[in-house]
């Protein structure tokens, strides 16, 4: 794969550097940005510095939610390009285009070491269709492409996927990091290997779920994961988050593999919060967290670990008291001796919330790209770049 850093002065100096980043973040009713949420364009800061240091001329594509190909004033990038400027303390000059005379005519204008954000790329239904005449148009925007956003680019986009096939294209700083740290664990793993998996859908996590039975010692299965798992064996799971499409799928797990730990109570709330136990939930209760005796065995699998990988809650974690079993493990990880890497976008939010960023070897800027790395070694963005 293709990499920035070995890149000469020469090959950057006063080139026009298209990097795709994925600043990604919510923004609040009021126009604000979450400083919980401003790691994704942190991630990023280093390689648009080392492109600053090295006199190109960067034009930053990104998205912000999703539009649905349609153009939407709530989810324009004026807060973020403010945002940028304000880390960096560089101008970064905003259009409210990605292609046309004005982005033309200021990209033109550009000197070395100079900002440019174009808007929204995900206004634009060709993105998401991978068109290539779309993308051809962008690429003629730069002499240069540099992927820094692993968290997308397990998408099949023009602006991840297409723009390559114009440009010398290359893998960012941290892109190049996140293979790094993620094949630690696929290629050199620490044992015991522990692979705690929470969140929503277990759509997206079954893959990895999967390998990991193989290759792990031991898999922690938490959030709403084992809620569609149990339902499916005929475990009553009462009011929570299930996916009835999977059942056939997660039919063939099998509930007595000993490499796999699964809740063995909950904290459930109908009309007031309660433990229950497995088989005790009733049908009008929800699932909204691990319960005391689920949290102490994953707990006493922390502990003994020597590497940990971390992707999703494992309850409902912006509403208390469902955020304790996650603070838990959050901070047994980080007092154990283990390796640890941490990814996933609800996940890195809570930890940064309880302000233990720091405390973890390694937190991944990828939550569904991290997982379908980890599942089958290569993301479409990759492959991209290696043609």
């Amino acid at each position: 794969m293709p990499k920035l850093k070995p890149l000469s002065q020469a090959a950057i100096k006063n080139k026009r550097v298209i990097i795709r980043v994925d600043f990604n973040i919510p923004i609040s009713d009021n126009s604000k940005i979450d400083k919980n949420e401003k790691w994704r364009i942190e991630s990023a800061i280093p390689t648009l510095k080392y492109l600053i240091k090295k006199r190109a001329k960067i034009i930053i594509i990104t998205h912000l939610g999703r539009p649905n190909g349609k153009k939407n004033k709530t989810l324009k990038l004026d807060l973020i390009a403010k945002e940028v400027e304000k880390i960096l303390k560089i101008k970064v000059l905003k259009l409210d285009e990605v292609e046309g005379g004005r982005v033309n005519q200021s990209i033109a204008q550009m000197k070395e070491g100079e900002i440019v954000m174009l808007e929204n790329i995900r206004f634009y239904p060709e993105e998401e269709k991978n068109s290539l005449s779309f993308a051809k148009k962008l690429s003629k925007l730069g002499d240069v492409f540099i992927n820094e956003a692993f968290s997308v680019s397990h998408r099949k986009h023009a602006s991840i996927v297409g723009i390559t096939k114009y440009l010398p294209s290359y893998a960012g700083l941290v892109f190049e990091k996140e293979i790094g740290e993620l094949d630690k664990v696929l290629k050199e793993p620490k044992r015991p290997l522990l692979f705690i998996i929470g969140g929503a859908k277990i759509k997206t996590k079954i893959k990895v779920i999967d390998k990991f039975i193989k290759l792990a010692d031991k898999v922690l299965v938490g959030g709403a994961l084992p809620n569609t798992i149990f339902a499916a064996h005929g475990i009553e799971v009462g009011k929570s988050l299930i996916e009835r499409n999977m059942f056939k799928v997660v039919e063939n797990l099998n509930l007595e593999n000993s490499k796999i730990q699964l809740p063995i109570d909950f904290i459930c709330k109908n009309t007031e919060i309660s433990v229950k136990t497995l088989n005790g939930v009733s049908e009008n209760e929800f699932i909204g967290d691990i319960g005391p005796k689920t949290v102490q065995l994953f707990l006493q699998e922390i502990k003994k670990a020597k590497m940990i990988i971390w992707n999703g809650p494992m309850g409902l974690v912006e509403k208390k008291p469902f955020d304790r079993a996650s603070e838990a493990i959050a901070r047994t990880i980080i007092q154990s001796r283990s390796y640890s890497v941490v990814g996933g976008g609800d996940t890195v939010t809570f930890i940064n919330k309880l302000k233990l960023e720091k405390r973890f070897n390694y937190i991944s800027t990828g939550g569904g790209a991290m997982l379908e790395y980890l599942a089958k070694e290569t993301l479409p963005g990759i492959e991209a770049l290696k043609k």
